[in-house]
């Protein structure tokens, strides 16, 4: 009886380190939450040479109304519903007093969001942090943002979200 007892403490064990090992963050890279045969190029290469078009060309215009619409809509990678990860970025305010957030959009470059167009929606994530407690230096700070990421998207005057992330962290990006 003794021999069942310490498998079943064994397997216990087992089975709750496997647990805390799943719960441990992923760092994610940007690169990670595009799809590989998302190819937003192939608008581009439609227009042949575009090195030689003036910003005031209608053409110019036609492509980045083109891009927008693609990256309004861009594909997410859904194997990347309810993973626990760490993924740093660049903050861009919604909600918050100027010292601490509640809600914000995290994005891969600095000043994303402030320029025309927004980056793709598969590369802007909205972030909510429980009680506005995410401390930041200033708007467009980088962080570290730790949390259970949701395929999920989400609308703002700012720009498109393709992924929303429920913070458990957030700190500033140190190298």
């Amino acid at each position: 009886m003794k021999h069942w007892l310490a498998i079943l403490v064994f397997v216990a064990f087992q089975l709750s380190a496997g647990s805390i090992q799943a719960e441990t963050a992923q760092e994610l890279e940007w690169d990670a939450m595009i799809p590989e045969d998302y190819r937003p190029d192939k608008i581009m290469n439609q227009f042949g040479d575009i090195s030689e078009l003036d910003d005031n060309d209608p053409r110019a215009q036609k492509i980045m109304d083109e891009l927008e619409a693609a990256w309004k809509v861009a594909p997410v990678v859904e194997s990347l519903d309810g993973k626990r990860v760490r993924i740093p970025g660049f903050v861009v305010p919604i909600e918050g007093d100027g010292k601490k957030l509640s809600e914000f959009l995290l994005v891969p470059y600095y000043g994303a969001c402030i320029h025309v167009p927004p980056p793709p929606a598969n590369q802007t994530v909205y972030v909510k942090v429980p009680k506005r407690d995410a401390k930041i230096r200033q708007a467009f700070d980088t962080v570290w943002v730790t949390g259970v990421l949701s395929a999920k998207s989400f609308n703002s005057d700012l720009a498109t979200a393709g992924y929303q992330l429920q913070a458990e962290e957030v700190a500033p990006y140190d190298e």
